[in-house]
């Protein structure tokens, strides 16, 4: 009998770390949304991301959240409602970030009530404006439309100006491999279904920060 118990309880363990596992699934935006609108950019979150309600350690700390290679702690927390983007098997989890200074950043950690708190920065290099990591990520796995994009926006336009004569359209891309940013545009090559590239500027984000395109991680 007691080694049946010591089974069953080496059995439920077992299938509590499956269960973990099978539910850790990537996070990437997939819809125009406007979530995020007002956000500077995104931050690189560390394993053991502590939540202050000021950016002063004297401050309430509001939460203390774990996370590695998709098991967060508590398991209460939901990675949609943390992440912006999530790669378990990456570790990669960033937060969206809505102000920041020289020793802390602040960011969502609730991102379907909106609540929000201050980390203090382990490394400069974490905090990514939108560009920024638009520049290391877009470049390394190009860009892809969101679901939502107007007509409009699959214009692909000769300038940075939505004036500017339209030499393409991005209909069915295979491929959209990103060269440049310049403010809210993109210079972009885009290979189509038909494998004929078209090269011009696209509009990655509208002037309040609707996202319209975004980086094809994966």
């Amino acid at each position: 009998m007691k080694k049946l118990i010591v089974f069953f309880g080496l059995f439920l363990g077992l299938f509590a770390v499956f269960n973990q596992q099978v539910f850790a699934f990537d996070i990437v935006p997939q819809f125009v949304s406007m979530v995020y609108t007002n956000t500077l950019g995104l931050y690189q979150a560390p394993s053991e991301i502590v939540l202050y309600q000021e950016p002063d350690e004297n401050s309430q700390v509001l939460d203390t959240i774990k996370w590695e290679k998709g098991v967060i702690d508590p398991n209460t927390v939901n990675a949609q409602d943390l992440f912006v983007v999530y790669l378990p098997e990456k570790n990669l989890g960033f937060m969206a970030v809505m102000d920041e200074n020289e020793n802390w950043v602040q960011v969502v950690y609730n991102n379907s009530t909106g609540d929000t708190g201050w980390i203090k920065k382990d490394d400069p290099y974490r905090f990514l404006t939108w560009i920024n990591f638009y520049n290391i990520y877009a470049r390394k796995y190009g860009l892809k439309m969101l679901e939502g994009a107007t007509d409009d926006i699959k214009n692909i336009h000769v300038g940075p100006d939505e004036y500017s004569k339209v030499v393409g359209t991005v209909n069915m891309p295979q491929k959209i491999n990103l060269h440049a940013i310049k403010g809210n545009w993109a210079l972009v090559s885009v290979f189509d279904i038909d494998r004929r590239s078209k090269t011009g500027y696209i509009r990655w984000r509208s002037d309040e920060g609707v996202k319209y395109f975004f980086p094809d991680i994966q």
